[in-house]
């Protein structure tokens, strides 16, 4: 599902998101994929707000402050509908959002799944501004949902380009793998298929819409703030983040793109295909050399465990 956030007012955002999923669930989809940040908006004004990482950048405070203090956190009321949604379809839906944790911000990869508690992967490593605001995961977050017909996983942005962390993916033997962008450029939609080919897996490369007037509205909608305000008209007025997400199949094929606005791709995704792609090659399996290379995965919890909304 390739559509525009709700800056800023996760409340609002939550209805959307329930919105959009109402239709594909009464349709039958087993699983959607909504982009990086979905709740609460990615933070576009560290890329093109001048000024914003400064140390005393006033309207970065603000809206820090804002999305502190809207954020989900754990065992949220508002996940509630979805929830509800989720368990009556017995679909899945992923999506990103900013995630309280205590005190600190985490970019998070929900994936609410019928009758169990949403699974959540936090990033491991926000990308240059982003360290402004989210914190580091760990490696308690990296696992996948059995679903009847296939394993499910999910990563976000820039950790696709990770290698022990796709391998540490790839060794749960993903069937289906979320992979959560603000925007799919070309390097994105590389990596995306790389990913697919290398993991032998189906990927639902999630991007989304934003401009700078989505921004502002996300603002108004939760009170405003004169110094928040004036960082975001200084962004450009033009399509900061524009979309291109894609499903690829597990040879790295490109089995549909969305242009640069609102749209819903739609794939039948053949699990068997697989098991024939595998043939040729198994990251995790008879191309691993286990004889020369060994992974470990650190997956203790190191975070404290999130506070109730």
């Amino acid at each position: 599902m390739q559509a525009a956030p709700i800056p800023f007012a996760i409340n609002d955002g939550m209805r959307d998101l329930v919105a959009h999923v109402e239709p594909l669930a009464a349709s039958g989809v087993a699983i959607a994929a909504f982009g990086e940040s979905f709740i609460g908006g990615y933070p576009l004004w560290f890329d093109s707000a001048p000024g914003a990482a400064m140390w005393q950048a006033k309207g970065a405070k603000a809206l820090h402050r804002i999305l502190l203090d809207r954020a989900l956190c754990g065992g949220d009321d508002r996940l509630a509908p979805l929830q509800l949604l989720v368990d009556a379809s017995e679909m899945l839906v992923s999506f990103g959002a900013h995630e309280r944790v205590g005190n600190s911000l985490f970019n998070t990869q929900y994936l609410m799944r019928p009758s169990a508690p949403p699974l959540l992967h936090r990033k491991l490593v926000p990308t240059h501004g982003e360290r402004l605001i989210w914190g580091q995961g760990d490696g308690s977050t990296l696992k996948v949902h059995e679903a009847p017909w296939g394993r499910i996983g999910s990563l976000i942005c820039w950790e696709h380009w990770m290698p022990l962390v796709r391998a540490a993916m790839h060794h749960e033997r993903e069937c289906v793998h979320v992979a959560a962008w603000p925007t799919l450029n070309d390097a994105h939609l590389l990596a995306s298929r790389h990913y697919a080919f290398e993991g032998r897996c189906f990927v639902l490369a999630a991007a989304t819409i934003q401009t700078r007037e989505d921004l502002l509205d996300g603002l108004a909608r939760v009170g405003g703030d004169t110094d928040a305000e004036t960082l975001l008209r200084s962004m450009p007025e033009t399509l900061l983040q524009h979309g291109g997400s894609a499903i690829i199949g597990p040879d790295g094929t490109v089995m549909a793109q969305a242009g640069a606005g609102p749209q819903v791709l739609h794939a039948h995704i053949n699990v068997g295909r697989i098991g024939e792609e595998l043939t040729t090659f198994d990251a995790n399996g008879h191309y691993s050399r286990p004889d020369i290379f060994r992974l470990s995965v650190d997956r203790e919890a190191r975070i404290d465990m999130p506070v109730r909304a």
